[in-house]
């Protein structure tokens, strides 16, 4: 389940609860379509309610960042921590928590 804010240049994405692979492609439609109507110039993710991650997540970061460099956009993590920051700085991502 996501939040989503859109202020037209940033949108803001609250993502909750797991992020796995029963989740991640619906959390990828959801932010995509946004992302599609807005070409915002910066797209936050905020896992401060996300209770489990595994590489789905890191999937899904990756592609959001492609979709952003598409249109010059930039991609930031932020309220991240436990095992999904663990695997965020695994994966080599630690550069765009903020």
């Amino acid at each position: 389940m996501v939040e989503i804010q859109n202020t037209g240049e940033r949108v803001t994405v609250e993502l909750k609860g797991d992020i796995d692979h029963h989740s991640a492609a619906g959390i990828r439609s959801e932010i995509d379509a946004v992302l599609e109507n807005s070409t915002p110039g910066i797209l936050i993710l905020s896992f401060s309610e996300v209770k489990f991650m595994d590489s789905s997540g890191i999937g899904l970061i990756l592609g959001r960042m492609r979709v952003l460099e598409g249109f010059g956009g930039k991609l930031f993590i932020k309220n991240i921590n436990g095992t999904a920051e663990r695997i965020v700085k695994l994966a080599g991502l630690s550069g765009l928590i903020i």
